[in-house]
């Protein structure tokens, strides 16, 4: 692989300046064409949901099955590095940045949107009605729970194997040497790695801007920043700054840091909403929505509405939701994957898919039934929530969704203020992060890249995150571009990570520490004899060889 070392830069040429002209012109089509883009990406959008859906969903349940098949298996007591290594995070510190990097923003925005959403429009049923209440919570548990985590472990273990175990750079490419060798170092690898810096970068770009939604949602709320498109670029760019700053500081320093303040700040406002709302009906309706969710988990995975898709209504929920998130994960995957293989050196892979699957998992049940099922309850059982039902049914209004719920519990003028800086934060690390991931790509896998490539993509983040709003307006009718460039740089990944699926496979069951870890003894001791038999049968060979 040629990697250009001069004037303070350590990048691959190509992967950079590939990655940089098309993400330049992206911006500059969006700038200069904005209606006939907003008209491209809804028109994109339709014809691979209606045409390709079938096809995400397929890929997401082979994940899935891949993962649970992989944490069983005799591989899972494989290290991520050297047999003697220990992890360099402590748990705490490790399940906060895993958190941060791979939900933040977007669980957030959606924590109270998406199930009042479902409970008020169900795919199935009647609307507010309890049986629509119960759907509600399964379907937002299925949209954030373990297949998202799934899609995420695929790319996270096979970099953090390859990297950690084989010393291999640490990049996509790197997980396609056992099916294609060293050309993995030429072109082919070149556009794997353009793939995985588009894919991160409209990703984040998806979140940072349902992130400035929701930050100038809450400054408007809270009378200080008026509701415009002007201002959300302007929150951007600010908070892009901050990123950068952030970035620029490392890992062990700026993002570690953050991420630990925002697991605290956010837990706060999430044990506020528990014990200030309905606290017993939240503790049943947790425990009864995971049962629900475990009973219904297989059907859900295949669901395709196919008996239902050539009803608008039908192919528009799917589009608008299990596509979106299924696409809106794969696409983030090089980021979050990249992200958390970096920090996962020492773990065993039994112990990487356990606590990157269960345990965020679990935690993003509970927060998502503390604020959408405390919405739910006060539109089922008297409370009132006409303000949050007309948040979720108006566009225009859904970023407004969790302030409104803040808003019928006690010191709403305080929690507004500190949703508000949680959902900062995880702006901030999800930027950072995110840039100093692209940074690592376009720099062939270096663990630090220099400062000023990292500062080059935190902004470049932001400007791609601008122009999706531009080209999308200032609503929620804007999402269309954010789901389109989620949509639209998956389906490549996709295909992506069904071979790294294949290439990791191949490369554990080569892996020379196998044998010694998973055998029983009796069958350790009779295979080394056997090695130790056949060394001896070639070496007196060899030497009749030499003889004659």
């Amino acid at each position: 692989m040629k990697i250009f070392n001069r004037f303070g830069l350590h990048l691959n040429p190509y992967v950079s300046a590939l990655s940089a002209a098309l993400i330049f012109l992206f911006v500059f089509l969006g700038v200069m064409f904005t209606e006939a883009m907003k008209s491209y990406f809804a028109a994109i959008q339709d014809f691979i949901s209606y045409n390709l859906g079938w096809f995400y969903i397929l890929c997401v349940g082979f994940y899935v099955i891949f993962v649970v098949w992989l944490y069983f298996s005799p591989y899972g007591r494989i290290r991520l590095g050297p047999d003697d290594e220990k992890p360099k995070f402590s748990y705490m510190s490790w399940f906060a940045m895993l958190f941060s990097a791979g939900m933040g923003i977007g669980l957030v925005f959606y924590s109270v949107a998406e199930p009042m959403t479902h409970y008020m429009k169900p795919p199935v049923g009647v609307p507010r009605t309890i049986d629509a209440a119960q759907n509600a919570m399964v379907l937002t548990y299925f949209h954030w729970g373990l297949h998202a985590w799934a899609i995420y472990i695929v790319i996270g273990l096979a970099l953090a194997y390859f990297t950690h175990r084989k010393d291999m750079p640490l990049s996509l490419r790197s997980i396609f040497y056992p099916l294609i060798g060293k050309r993995v170092e030429g072109t082919i690898g070149n556009l794997i790695d353009t793939f995985a810096v588009l894919g991160t970068l409209f990703g984040l770009a998806t979140s940072l801007g349902f992130g400035v939604m929701q930050v100038n949602a809450g400054l408007h709320y809270a009378g200080i920043l008026d509701l415009s498109l002007q201002n959300q670029v302007i929150l951007i760019a600010c908070i892009t700054g901050a990123a950068t700053i952030s970035v620029v500081s490392g890992l062990e320093r700026g993002i570690l840091y953050l991420s630990n303040i925002n697991i605290v700040l956010g837990f706060l406002l999430l044990l506020f909403v528990f014990f200030t709302g309905p606290t017993l009906f939240l503790l049943k309706s947790w425990v009864q929505s995971m049962g629900d969710y475990a009973a219904q988990f297989v059907h859900l995975t295949y669901w395709t509405a196919a008996y239902k898709s050539e009803t608008p209504q039908w192919h528009d929920w799917q589009k608008n939701w299990t596509l979106f998130y299924w696409s809106w994960w794969i696409a983030w995957s090089p980021f979050v994957g990249m992200f958390i293989a970096r920090i996962s050196r020492g773990r065993t892979i039994r112990e990487f898919i356990l606590g990157v699957s269960l345990v965020p998992s679990i935690i993003t049940f509970f927060w998502l039934t503390v604020f959408g099922n405390t919405a739910i309850y006060f539109d089922l059982f008297g409370g009132g929530a006409d303000q949050i039902a007309d948040a979720v049914t108006d566009p225009q209004k859904l970023p407004t969704a969790l302030y409104m719920l803040l808003d019928k519990l006690p010191l709403a003028s305080i929690t507004a203020i500190l949703a508000t800086i949680v959902i900062t934060g995880y702006f901030v690390t999800s930027s950072d992060s995110g840039s100093l991931v692209v940074d690592m790509i376009t720099a062939g896998g270096h663990h630090e890249p220099p400062i000023k490539q990292r500062i080059f993509w935190a902004v470049m983040e932001g400007v791609v995150a601008a122009v999706l709003l531009i080209t999308g307006g200032a609503s929620a009718d804007g999402l269309v571009a954010l789901q389109t460039a989620a949509l639209t740089t998956a389906l490549p990944l996709s295909i992506i990570l069904i071979l790294t699926c294949w290439g990791l496979v191949k490369a554990l069951r080569s892996d020379p520490g196998r044998a010694r870890k998973f055998l029983p003894p009796a069958e350790l001791d009779a295979q080394e004899k056997a090695n130790a038999k056949k060394a001896r049968v070639n070496a007196e060979r060899e030497s009749m060889d030499l003889q004659s």
